[in-house]
């Protein structure tokens, strides 16, 4: 199998995904891309775009939005689903306070922005930083007007995700 991967996605950033596609015997060839980080040579009617935390999906939604934005109107135009897929897992925001791992989008309320806990001087550093309940609005409104799909995976399971989603296959059988 061969996979398509966008050439602006940064090279050493990507390896555990790289590794798992390598194991199961997936080429992947780095092409510029419509829309999106990945997709089949055969079939691009579907996209698959990787945020690799809820972080960089909080900047694309919000200080990257027009960009973002145009992307979803430009796959929508092009009769292209977009899946948006963002890595989640468990991890400590600050102090005793954690993060879970997001498995859905209705879950991204529960998310809390890194930012909102740093302080300088007594006060907050980034005093707009961004909630997750703010954030899950934002691709609530995405999905909607664009049919963009936002679904969440761990990072060590992003590559056999992109692959499922691609083809359809799950564990090597049709869905």
């Amino acid at each position: 199998m061969i996979l398509l991967e966008d050439s602006r996605q940064k090279v050493g950033k990507h390896d555990i995904k790289h590794r798992w596609f390598e194991k199961n015997g997936i080429e992947i060839v780095r092409s510029k891309l419509v829309v999106g980080d990945y997709t089949l040579p055969t079939n691009q009617s579907i996209c698959i775009d990787t945020k690799q935390n809820i972080a960089e999906l909080a900047s694309d939604v919000t200080q990257q939005h027009a960009r973002f934005r145009e992307e979803c109107i430009r796959a929508q135009k092009l009769g292209i689903k977009l899946i948006i897929l963002v890595e989640s897992r468990y991890e400590r925001v600050s102090g005793n306070i954690y993060n879970p791992a997001i498995t859905k989008l209705e879950e991204l309320y529960k998310w809390k922005n890194p930012q909102a806990f740093i302080f300088f001087n007594g006060k907050q550093k980034y005093p707009r930083a961004r909630r997750g309940v703010e954030i899950m609005k934002a691709c609530m409104t995405m999905r909607s007007r664009y049919g963009v799909e936002f679904l969440f995976t761990t990072p060590e399971k992003s590559a056999e995700k992109i692959v499922e989603l691609l083809t359809g296959e799950e564990n090597g059988k049709s869905t």
